[in-house]
């Protein structure tokens, strides 16, 4: 073998040496994912198969445009894996090829969406979906009375939809008056915090009236589509947009799914993979390709049925705890992985829970509920399932977990007392010093979770040999 010269010795050397900075921040991350509860609803934790595929040697390689047609030679297996992802990707949800399309290079969501907005409209042309306040997500469209968010806003005309304020579900009376009078050119329908299916049937009914595509973003929600456990989408929708690494496992990034027949189905496979390269993105990242097919092969094998019921039946169960404690819940339960909690009954916002929790070692979310009026001092938390069912949690586990976050509700609350004041700087000061009750109670849930925590597998780490690595202050 040629002896290896000097300035490629470093390409041999495994990271805990070549760069032991940053692998001391993935021990220290490793290690908070292990002693916490990831309560993130559109966080997952995806299989040691999957992270395998995404740091694979297929990073090298440079592979603009779709297989059979690249900028680069030397594609021959890129375009092998490509194939065999978009394959899988039609299996996973059950898909006849000769009706559906699949692009399978997006890097996220919000490219995947970019890109399918860019096939579908042209700059100018309107758009429905629902309001972020409701439960939607920023791409679909959202502005606020100073400020166009993003580009789904910034390039096209959008008129956000909403939910009945007495059942807080999706008003779809209300969307019919309303597209009568923007008349738009695209419907969007799915969300990042409704915890409630959809009718499709009646999104499609109001898009014919208007000629209009329908197109669903399915990113949170589907894992437990491809299993089954949901309305189906592509009954009705033109095209459908999700990310891969919310239920349905995956590493982070996004595919783009398109009818190939009925009336709005013209030429949507080239505008899609035009929209997608080169309107949109560069080169695809082939190793997360890897990795995504990877995770569609497990999200075709029947034990993921068994795992997106068991997300559901976690995520009801975690409803029905926090319900017995006297809380509020957007829609009063849930229908998937999500549960919306409304705090404005007890006074308190989503951003001091949100801070407790961290001290906890329980990661949430603040989120905005129906009627809140400002995204950065919500009155709600965002909380999900999937990632705890990952870890092997069960009903049982969720009524612990539940407590917990009555208690630290509860903490919350006196640490707002001891604080005298609204603002989340003085509310952070009494729970990280002195010695008030809040901070002994802090002290004392933070010592309960993470051993609860630490029960647990967690793939990708071997929780037999994990130790806690320097750097983390701990009490």
């Amino acid at each position: 073998m040629a002896m290896t010269p000097a300035f490629n010795k470093i390409l041999y050397t495994p990271l805990a040496e070549a760069d032991p900075e940053v692998q001391n921040i993935i021990d220290k991350e490793t290690w908070r994912q292990f002693t916490g509860l990831e309560l993130i609803a559109s966080e997952n934790l995806t299989s040691v198969a999957t992270m395998q595929a995404n740091g694979s040697i297929l990073t090298n390689k440079y592979s603009e445009g779709l297989p059979g047609a690249r900028y680069y030679g030397g594609n021959e297996y890129i375009d092998e894996l490509e194939v065999l992802c978009r394959k899988r990707a039609l299996k996973a949800f059950n898909l006849d090829d000769t009706k559906w399309g699949v692009n399978v290079q997006p890097y996220s969501g919000s490219t995947a969406n970019f890109a399918a907005l860019t096939a579908l409209i042209q700059p100018q042309d309107r758009l429905m979906g629902l309001g972020l306040p409701d439960g939607g997500h920023l791409t679909h469209g959202y502005y606020t009375a100073k400020k166009k968010m993003t580009a789904s806003s910034i390039y096209f005309q959008s008129l956000p939809y909403g939910l009945d304020p007495k059942t807080q579900l999706v008003d779809y009376d209300h969307l019919t008056s309303q597209a009568r009078l923007f008349k738009p050119r695209l419907i969007i329908c799915g969300a990042s915090a409704y915890p409630r299916d959809w009718d499709y049937q009646a999104l499609r009914k109001i898009a014919d009236e208007h000629g209009a595509f329908l197109m669903a973003d399915i990113a949170h929600t589907s894992g437990l589509i491809a299993a089954g456990q949901l309305n189906n989408p592509f009954d009705f929708c033109d095209v459908v947009t999700t990310t891969t690494h919310k239920t349905l496992r995956g590493p982070r990034a996004g595919l783009i799914f398109f009818k190939k027949e009925g009336s709005q189905a013209d030429d949507l496979e080239k505008r899609v993979n035009d929209a997608v390269f080169p309107a949109c993105q560069g080169g695809p990242h082939n190793n997360t390709i890897a990795a995504v097919a990877t995770t569609l092969k497990q999200a075709a094998d029947p034990t993921f049925k068994e795992y997106a019921k068991q997300v559901i039946a976690n995520a009801k169960t975690l409803a029905e705890e926090l319900v017995k404690y006297g809380y509020k819940l957007q829609t009063s339960g849930t229908d998937n992985h999500l549960v919306l909690w409304d705090l404005r009954s007890i006074r308190l916002t989503g951003s001091k829970v949100e801070k407790i929790c961290d001290l906890l070692h329980i990661t949430i979310n603040k989120n905005a509920v129906s009627g809140d009026a400002s995204a950065q001092v919500p009155g709600g938390i965002r909380l999900g399932t999937s990632a705890l069912t990952s870890r092997n949690m069960m009903e049982s586990d969720m009524k612990v977990v539940a407590g917990f976050l009555h208690r630290a509700v509860q903490i919350s609350l006196t640490l707002q007392k001891e604080a005298g004041s609204k603002l989340l700087k003085d509310f952070l000061k009494v729970a990280t010093s002195g010695d008030g009750a809040g901070i002994k109670a802090v002290k004392e849930l933070r010592q309960e979770v993470r051993e609860f925590a630490m029960r647990w597998p967690l793939p990708g780490a071997d929780i037999t040999t994990i130790k806690k690595p320097d750097g983390i202050v701990d009490d």
